[in-house]
């Protein structure tokens, strides 16, 4: 039975539910991350997981098949979110590609709200990135179908399951899903949240909420004179960029790269040191130790954790000056912008950098405070419990009670229209089955 909060009042029942991933990332993260945040806070915390380890043993047609509709996700949401004496919100992180939307299906049925964080683009790209040809492409966002996302493979490099992935969004779209079965949207940015609205999801039931640390790491003394790149060593992280930059820039200047990827094998240069994947608690230490950290991503980005844990040492960042990015790291404050791909405005700035220590601190100071503002757990906590509130607040109001909704769940969700039956109909799962079929 839940307990109270600090506050006297009693936390509702949360049902966490996650697609794990081959590769272990960001997402992954920030789900483990929440869990532990929301079970500290006394709330009962259920969890729902599918791993994407077991595609590789699926036939195509089984995996298409869940993908679209997911019967046991349904079934097992139905069961999971049974109301008890406190309200159940279902918050989902990931459904693709074995869990399904059927799981909002299921959580609705049950009567719960359902709360999606929107980690990456796959609603409005099949990619999920926004991605393709070494650039961001919005080719697919606002489409009723994704066709040039199938045509160009942007998923896995592999038309088939990338028509997998475009069927599923966009038989959901015609469903009405997206705009009938969720009560609330998490963007990790403003940046993110237009995306979405561009993409067709409720502009009124999307709110912006950052990832954000469970612990504090505390701010490091930042004396080892090099710089730092965290992350996925593939091209749309801007490594082709980043390793011409540092041809460019003095070789006593080093770069240390800490993660695993497909282009490694191109870390060759005698002052780039590629230390392959590192332990968290390592990847803090580089942190505390490096001068500046370095994000060039071609891509626009959802919400790099780096970042925060960045921010949080007391590390100012370079990063690219597009997307999420520009929007987290302020140029001048907390870090500098550079155009996506430019190499030789890189070297420069990076060069720049590293010869003004003295204003690396002052930006990592900034850094510090912008981190114990917007990304530490009490701060998260507060904002994640707001959009409870006000998921729960749409779920249990009828069509008559839009006027009690706005006034109580405020201006975020000012033109919310009548939450849908819990039930999926008899012509819902008709055209449903249709779209199953073709």
């Amino acid at each position: 039975m839940p307990t109270e909060s600090p506050n006297g009042v009693r936390p509702c029942k949360v049902v966490l539910v996650h697609n794990r991933y081959q590769h272990a990332g960001g997402e992954d993260d920030a789900f483990a991350a929440e869990q532990a945040l929301l079970r500290s806070r006394g709330h009962e915390v259920v969890t729902y997981h599918a791993d994407n380890r077991a595609i590789e043993e699926m036939p195509r047609l089984k995996l298409a098949s869940d993908t679209l509709w997911n019967h046991a996700s349904y079934r097992r949401l139905l069961d999971l979110c049974t109301p008890g004496d406190v309200p159940v919100v279902a918050h989902f992180h990931n459904v693709f590609p074995l869990i399904s939307p059927a799981a909002y299906y299921g959580a609705r049925a049950a009567g719960a709200a359902v709360v999606q964080t929107l980690h990456n683009f796959r609603l409005i790209c099949p990619g999920a990135i926004l991605y393709r040809n070494g650039r961001p492409c919005e080719a697919c966002v606002g489409k009723v179908t994704a066709w040039r996302g199938v045509v160009s493979a942007c998923y896995r490099d592999d038309r088939a399951a990338t028509a997998i992935t475009a069927l599923s969004t966009t038989g959901h779209r015609v469903l009405g899903t997206w705009q009938r079965k969720v009560s609330s949207y998490i963007a990790l940015t403003s940046f993110a949240r237009q995306k979405f609205v561009d993409g067709g999801l409720p502009r009124d039931r999307i709110i912006v909420k950052p990832n954000f640390l469970p612990h504090d790491p505390g701010v490091g003394g930042h004396e080892g004179g090099f710089a730092l790149f965290v992350g996925r060593v593939s091209p749309e992280k801007g490594i082709h960029t980043l390793l011409s930059a540092w041809a460019k820039v003095d070789p006593r200047f080093v770069l240390k790269i800490a993660g695993e990827g497909p282009l490694r094998g191109s870390v060759t240069q005698p002052n780039i040191h590629w230390l392959g994947w590192q332990q968290p608690e390592d990847i803090i230490a580089l942190m505390k130790d490096a001068a500046f950290l370095v994000l060039p991503s071609d891509c626009y980005e959802g919400f790099p954790m780096t970042l925060a844990q960045a921010f949080a040492t007391g590390l100012p960042a370079i990063v690219s000056g597009h997307g999420s990015l520009a929007e987290i790291v302020k140029p001048g404050v907390t870090g500098y912008h550079v155009p996506p791909g430019n190499a030789s405005a890189l070297a420069d700035r990076v060069t720049r950098a590293a010869e003004r220590p003295n204003e690396l601190r002052e930006m990592g100071a900034r850094a510090r405070q912008e981190f114990e503002n917007r990304y530490t757990a009490d701060r998260n906590y507060v904002e994640l419990r707001t959009i409870y509130e006000r998921a729960i607040a749409l779920s249990v109001r009828g069509p008559h009670d839009d006027e009690e909704v706005r006034e109580h769940a405020g201006p975020e969700l000012t033109a919310v229209s009548r939450p849908p039956s819990s039930e999926p109909t008899p012509a819902l799962v008709h055209r449903l089955e249709i779209h199953r079929r073709r």
